[in-house]
């Protein structure tokens, strides 16, 4: 398929700047493979959609906060530093984004704060990409201390407003426990402490997988062919527990829910030659586009994301091509809120 068949209007309006007062209350349209239907719910209804024994897999990735701002040495000049991944522990090591590039090369040293935290620029890695190593005495637990008073919490870009401390908060599942994304499982903002409880009493297990979301997800495609499409690899970890319980659900032909796009692409990166979820830790650059045919998952929650991106073209591989861009005509027409804060759909 081409690119081009992804693309809609999306008022900018509809693109969510701040979150629902209540995690389990924003709108949920749920869409049915089978029949073509979709009805539209609140998030906390989920429960109605899933049995005693059901399994729901998540991504416990947990965000740190991954932009520093702070001063180039001698002009002083103001810098942007985006954390993306941390390569050496004992070196204190980071792969970053810089801004303004043109003005930060290696050699160079950075301050953050009041200088509590200062880096030298060891290597250039893309145009704006750059490796630098932190110089600090201490240890590991108070440099990130320091890192997560200094931080602020990586909102994207179209959320058009500086970050608050309740996205600390809200930014952030209220399961995660896995620090190393950069960006938010934004399915699983949509669960509350209260309705994970209910799904718990109501006999449905969860499964924890991890994948450390970066922005290669949210990286425009460039090319019109999809088969061209080279996505950036993120880190994933599929753990004996989960293994355990999605293949037992498969057994006994339970349904089993991937809550969101990050999740799905673990673990279709972790089939066994019997189609089983098998042990997996390491680095993913599996891009779902059609026709793909999914292995582990046969339902999938999601949030409503942008036109033409990869993560609206995996939803596309789930849902089939018509009936998703028809679901996205719809959520326009119904006014759903787009993106990391906004609703959601499930697809059964």
């Amino acid at each position: 398929m081409k690119l081009s068949e992804f693309n809609f209007e999306l008022p900018d309006r509809l693109v969510a700047q701040k979150p629902n007062d209540r995690r389990d209350q924003s709108k949920l349209m749920v869409v049915n493979r089978e029949t073509g239907d979709i009805e539209h719910r609140v998030f906390k209804d989920i429960i109605e959609y899933f049995d005693d024994g059901d399994v729901m897999v998540r991504n416990n990735t947990k965000v740190f906060p991954a932009r520093l701002f702070g001063k180039k040495e001698k002009t002083g000049a103001k810098i942007e530093v985006f954390l993306l991944r941390e390569l050496n522990q004992d070196s204190m090591l980071w792969d970053v984004l810089v801004d303004p590039a043109r003005k930060i090369r290696v050699g160079n040293k950075l301050y953050f704060g009041d200088d509590e935290l200062i880096a030298e620029v060891v290597d250039n890695t893309t145009s704006r990409g750059r490796t630098i190593r932190f110089l600090f005495d201490g240890t590991n637990e108070e440099f990130r201390q320091i890192m997560y008073s200094l931080g602020q919490t990586p909102l994207p870009k179209y959320i058009d407003r500086a970050p608050t401390d309740t996205d600390r908060e809200r930014y952030q599942t209220v399961y995660a426990k896995v620090e190393g994304a950069v960006a938010a499982p934004t399915a699983g903002l949509h669960f509350s402490q209260e309705l994970l409880k209910r799904l718990e009493i109501n006999g449905i297990q969860m499964a924890d997988v991890t994948l450390h979301v970066g922005l290669g997800t949210f990286r425009n495609i460039e090319v019109e062919d999809l088969s061209k499409h080279k996505m950036d690899a993120e880190y994933f970890i599929i753990p004996d527990e989960a293994i355990a319980t999605v293949n037992e659900a498969k057994d006994k032909k339970a349904k089993i829910c991937g809550i969101g796009t990050t999740t799905m692409r673990a673990l279709e990166s972790s089939v066994s030659a019997i189609g089983n979820l098998k042990k997996m830790e390491g680095w993913t650059n599996l891009f779902i586009h059609p026709p793909h045919n999914f292995s582990i998952a046969d339902r999938m929650i999601t949030n409503f994301h942008l036109p033409k991106s990869s993560l609206m073209i995996m939803v596309a591989s789930f849902a089939g091509y018509d009936l998703t861009m028809k679901a996205y005509e719809v959520a326009v027409k119904k006014k759903y809120k787009f993106y990391s804060y906004g609703d959601a759909m499930m697809v059964i």
